[in-house]
């Protein structure tokens, strides 16, 4: 088969990684890749959200199977134009897609399907929302409800907060499209995980849970970035909870989805959190999260391509999902000034080392000049690394970005830590 990915982060290295060991495989592409992705695909230089560039190689270079991986493309309907083609493709539809792509829809099916999550309000009037802030509980969370690169939550500790959350996503326009309509909803406290879910529109078939770590600094404090490490399981992982989130969480959503005529074939991703009153969902994803992709697919044994064909031919109850025993840790090496302003450019060393000693580096920020491969993101790389218990991954990872070096060059000292 010749396969393409289209993406080009740390989740995309992930998924051509472990698409790299199928025999199903001849030929694999990535549009657009990185520094990392070059040496197990052909990287194509495409943009991921540009449809007409994708399809048009697709059809010009005859691919056999197109994995969408990021959300842009996905709520912008590529696997609707790849099925058009009659291309299989792995990933929700732009219909299904929008239980990621607008919060609204997906707090609605969620009511609908008798999910657990945080009650909620949506608005699409600004001096609405400012009225309803000005006497809701404290603390709040204001959401936009579309894409925003992971940056379209605000935990609102007081009523001023909550209030210019507001204003930056319904008039000031920080968030574009995406925050002209806002979804806001009672804080939910306890610890978070995360369980992703392959798909074929009726069957469900949970992966291995994981936990990601959002905060920049040590002790979760500082601003939310897109992820600065991720363990798996995650730490709080039980088999009642992981029943619970099969049962009442992962099938009735899917369920949900295929009466409202829009079924999902895919990832489902659940990001869950653990109250007193039990398990909630935050949000559902329709895809990999990244960098939870790094240490699920780093201890799955199946075979991806596999999964992948099954979940597109509606013949997932036939598979079993086979899994390592170990537990994986990722460490998120980011630029400094992340997730602010950064510099771009940076010669990166010492990656041959880590991966002697045992790691998988998957690059999510990076590119080549030349002969020099250098930093091009806020995230830069994920060094994951299994081991027979926390500690023993979390010492490999770490031993392994120890290696490791970029100007400016920080992580997270506690990734993994109870």
């Amino acid at each position: 088969m010749k396969v393409l990915v289209v993406g080009g982060g740390g989740r995309e290295h992930a998924i051509v990684w472990k698409l790299s060991q199928s025999p199903l495989i001849e030929a694999l592409y990535c549009a657009p890749g990185n520094g990392g992705i070059a040496s197990l695909a052909t990287c194509v230089p495409i943009a991921a959200t540009d449809l007409d560039g994708i399809c048009g190689f697709v059809s010009e270079n005859k691919m056999d199977f197109v994995v969408v991986a990021p959300d842009d493309p996905l709520a912008m309907g590529l696997v609707d134009r790849l099925m058009q083609m009659g291309v299989p493709a792995f990933g929700p539809t732009q219909a299904a897609a929008r239980i990621e792509a607008s919060k609204a829809f997906g707090k609605d099916v969620m009511q609908a399907a008798g999910i657990p999550t945080a009650a909620y309000r949506v608005f699409d009037k600004p001096e609405e929302a400012l009225a309803y802030v000005s006497a809701c509980p404290i603390p709040t969370v204001v959401k936009a409800d579309g894409l925003a690169l992971g940056k379209g939550v605000v935990i609102c500790h007081t009523r001023q907060e909550a209030r210019n959350a507001v204003i930056a996503c319904m008039e000031q326009g920080t968030f574009g499209d995406s925050g002209k309509k806002v979804v806001i909803e009672e804080c939910l406290t306890g610890p978070e995980m995360t369980v992703l879910a392959f798909s074929d529109g009726k069957t469900v078939l949970p992966m291995v849970s994981s936990q990601d770590h959002k905060r920049a600094l040590d002790g979760d404090m500082g601003p939310n970035t897109g992820g600065m490490g991720t363990v798996s399981p995650a730490l709080h992982e039980t088999p009642d909870n992981m029943a619970f989130i099969r049962e009442r969480v992962l099938q009735p959503c899917i369920d949900e989805l295929a009466r409202r005529g829009c079924p999902f074939k895919g990832v489902l991703y659940a990001g869950l959190m653990l109250t007193p009153d039990g398990v909630k969902v935050i949000e559902f994803n329709a895809r990999f999260g990244d960098p939870e992709a790094q240490v699920v697919l780093a201890r799955l044994e199946t075979d991806l391509m596999e999964v992948f064909r099954a979940c597109v031919d509606g013949t997932l109850d036939r598979m079993t999902l086979q899994w390592k025993k170990q537990t994986a840790v990722c460490v998120v090496m980011a630029s400094g000034g992340y997730p602010g302003s950064y510099q771009k450019g940076l010669p990166i060393e010492g990656i041959a080392q880590a991966e002697q000693d045992g790691a998988c580096v998957f690059h999510a920020g990076t590119r080549w000049e030349g002969d020099t491969l250098v930093t091009a993101g806020g995230r830069v790389l994920g060094v994951t690394a299994l081991g027979a218990d926390i500690a023993g991954a979390r010492q490999a990872a770490y031993r392994a970005a120890g290696h490791i070096h970029f100007e400016g060059v920080y992580m997270r000292s506690d990734i993994a830590v109870r």
